[in-house]
């Protein structure tokens, strides 16, 4: 059974961990870090899945705000929370989440969501990961975007 890590915080609300990158940190890896960080379990970026865009957040330094959403694969299980942070940390099956008034709006459509991805296939919620060399001489940036079929990836402007 699918289970997913949430935490609870000085609201009283179940959410995701997180937190801001680090100057020149890759998205995947703040996610992982910021997991680690605040509830000790170990994980691998699996893909980008939703982005909230928002103007004057109170904690965003006067600018607007991103908040990206990524799915992780666990590589441990062990909770060990930061309790500076968090007030309790739990494995919480999909189906519960969804189902609980406590949790923040984000939290609950998100959860929505990877339930249709656990059920229906991730393909279908996935945004992947390429890096791709930047006009830039050996310079890369990475872009995220729905996966292509393989007769896309190499098609040619006479296909």
């Amino acid at each position: 059974m699918l289970h997913i890590k949430w935490e609870l915080q000085l609201k009283n609300m179940w959410k995701f961990p997180g937190g801001l990158s680090e100057p020149g940190e890759d998205i995947g890896d703040t996610a992982v870090r910021e997991v680690f960080e605040e509830t000790g379990i170990k994980s691998e970026f699996r893909s980008l899945l939703s982005i909230r865009q928002q103007h004057t957040h109170p904690g965003a330094f006067g600018k607007s705000d991103m908040y990206i959403i990524c799915r992780l694969k666990p590589h441990s299980f062990t909770i060990n929370f930061c309790q500076r942070e968090c007030l309790r940390c739990e494995w919480m099956d999909l189906s519960d989440l969804v189902k609980t008034e406590n949790t923040t709006p984000i939290t609950s459509r998100v959860a929505r969501l990877l339930l249709y991805g656990y059920r229906e296939g991730f393909d279908k919620i996935d945004l992947t990961v390429e890096e791709l060399p930047a006009v830039y001489t050996g310079l890369f940036y990475k872009i995220y975007h729905k996966e292509l079929p393989d007769s896309y990836k190499t098609m040619t402007g006479t296909d």
